[in-house]
Parts: structure tokens; sequence; C-alpha cells
């Protein structure tokens, strides 16, 4: 399974040796964070790690995730926000990164962004279906953040481009 001079650290898949994936990343649109974080606290035993305004975070053991709610953020795209993969380093974003490209992913990068009430290095890739991968390493947890990273680029621009029409025709869009 492993090549000789890997590390434990590390899992082979193909040729590409990927950095360990410290756990898998979910984001939830909810209309309410203090009614989800009660259920997700009833469901993993566990009190959330982080909440704040309109975000809360569960830092889930068993089965290693890390799930995060996102209040008011549906813009009509149902319950998922995006999907991603929690690693250690900026150098491991970097890696798998550099492998998405070189597979034709096309990968976005956000490095140094602040999002879900931390500094965070990540890059973006979408899915055929539209859906939203992202790797990422937390760099320091922070007090303040605008959760508008957290809507994933397409739900940006869709808004973005709601809001300039609204503009033109002298409505000022509650979001801007």
């Amino acid at each position: 399974m492993y090549a000789a001079g890997d590390s434990l650290r590390h899992m082979r898949i193909n040729e590409y040796i990927a950095p360990s994936i410290l756990k898998a990343h979910i984001a939830l649109n909810v209309a309410s964070v203090e009614s989800s974080v009660k259920f997700y606290a009833k469901l993993f035993g566990i009190e959330p790690l982080k909440v704040r305004p309109g975000y809360a975070k569960f830092d889930v053991q068993n089965p290693p995730l890390n799930l995060s709610l996102n209040e008011g953020l549906t813009g009509g795209s149902g319950a998922l926000s995006h999907l991603g993969l929690q690693v250690a380093t900026t150098k491991d974003v970097q890696a798998i990164r550099n492998h998405w490209e070189s597979s034709g992913l096309g990968p976005r990068d956000e490095m140094q962004t602040n999002c879900c009430f931390a500094l965070q290095d990540k890059a973006w890739v979408r899915d055929p279906d539209g859906n939203e991968w992202e790797v990422f390493a937390v760099l320091a947890d922070i007090e303040q953040s605008n959760n508008s990273c957290c809507q994933g680029q397409a739900l940006q621009a869709d808004q973005e481009q709601l809001s300039a029409g609204l503009v033109q025709i002298g409505i000022e869009a509650p979001y801007r």
C-alpha cells in the first residue's frame, strides 16, 4: 500500500501522494443556527466548538468531521453549502491544489482569507453538478468574519448579479 520512503502521514492515490486529510468538512445552510445547534449537539453528543452570530462549528471526533452551520445563506440552493477537506498546513493545501490543477480540475485559490471566523488558506474546485469542494488549513481563529465566503462562488456571483440589477432599478439589495 505504501511505497518505500512514504511516511505514514501520506496515502498513495495512483501515483499522487496526498497529504493526510484531518477530517471531512460539510457546511450546511440553515434557517436557524440556534435550532440546528440543539439538534446537532444531541445528534453527535457534543457541544459546538464555536458559536457566533449566524454561525456554529462542530468539531466531531468520531467520525472525524468539521461541520459548520451558516444561517440564512440558502439563496434557493438547498441545505448544502459546500464540501471540504481540512488539512494541517498551507503546504498540504498547495499539494492538493497542485494535484487538482494537474488533473485538469481548474482550482481557484483563496489564501489568507477571513472565513468562518478563522484565517484560512484554501483552494476550490467545482464538480460536474456544481457542488463546490474546498481544501483548507485553518491558520488562526478570529472574532469577526464575513460569512459570504461560505456561500460558494456560484451563489456569490448570483447575488452580485441580482444586486447589480436591483441597484439599476433603484432598489438597494439587503445583502450588499
